[in-house]
């Protein structure tokens, strides 16, 4: 896919909203309001930092449903989507955690979002919500009902689980794409805030081909000048909050920090 007519870019930086604690959640406090402004200032940072996208996720809901998230998130999730898209002028995706890519790809078709994220699309991974199954089949065909456009990224060997059995990682990108369609790749560290190594990166690009493989997680000013030339674009949270703390707010001036080091990796 071209990520041009998604971006502007052919090596987008996007940066995550996540959102705090939403209706039906452990952790939910009854205050949408609050989660609403958050978001939206959030949103606001990363447009201001130079992103080329932002996506949108349910991070503060843990512990995660493992497939099917409640109604009430759906609902939240879709009234913030619509509030963000209101207020910054870029491409804004979806990722609904754990793993309900049906409501994910319910939410970006409804709002007009041009992509969204699944954690595992093929494949079974043991993760701490218990064992997740791949939803490729469930999900092509409900983007078919729906008449939807919506792109699919989609992690290979996603972070915070281990897969039952032993793929590797030169299968797993290219089952994900050849049999599960993805339109994007993306290559994690083992968990939040860990990168992926080069050679894996360097490993996914040469199986993706034209297929578009992003840095999904711990990607900082200090090494995205050495991953993301073996890369198409980088999704980015953690090193851009207030101190590097993950539960602070988006830094826009971190932001901007980043995004002048990506962009200086690019042109060099």
């Amino acid at each position: 896919m071209d990520l041009k007519q998604i971006f502007q870019t052919p090596n987008p930086i996007i940066g995550v909203v996540h959102l705090l604690p939403l209706p039906s959640s452990a952790r939910w406090e009854g205050n949408l309001a609050m989660a609403i402004d958050r978001a939206e200032q959030e949103a606001t940072a990363l447009a201001a930092g130079g992103v080329d996208g932002i996506i949108i996720e349910n991070f503060f809901d843990m512990p995660f449903a493992k497939d099917r998230v409640d109604p009430a998130t759906v609902s939240a999730m879709t009234l913030i989507v619509q509030r963000l898209m209101n207020l910054v002028m870029l491409p804004v995706g979806i990722n609904v955690l754990r793993n309900d890519a049906r409501s994910a790809m319910a939410i970006a078709s409804v709002c007009d979002c041009p992509f969204i994220r699944v954690n595992v699309l093929t494949g079974v991974m043991a993760t701490d919500q218990g064992i997740i199954e791949g939803q490729a089949y469930e999900l092509l065909r409900y983007r078919r009902e729906l008449g939807s456009e919506v792109a699919i990224f989609a992690d290979v060997l996603v972070k915070h689980a281990r897969p039952i059995g032993t793929p590797n990682l030169a299968l797993a990108v290219e089952e994900t794409i050849s049999r599960g369609l993805a339109d994007g790749v993306i290559i994690s560290g083992w968990a939040t805030g860990s990168p992926p190594t080069l050679d894996d990166l360097e490993l996914a690009a040469e199986v993706a081909g034209d297929t578009p493989v992003f840095i999904g997680s711990g990607a900082t000013w200090e090494n995205i000048p050495k991953l993301l030339p073996s890369a198409n674009g980088a999704i980015v949270s953690s090193s851009l909050k207030r101190n590097g703390q993950i539960s602070e707010p988006i830094d826009p001036l971190r932001v901007q920090a980043f995004v002048e080091a990506a962009r200086q990796s690019i042109s060099s």
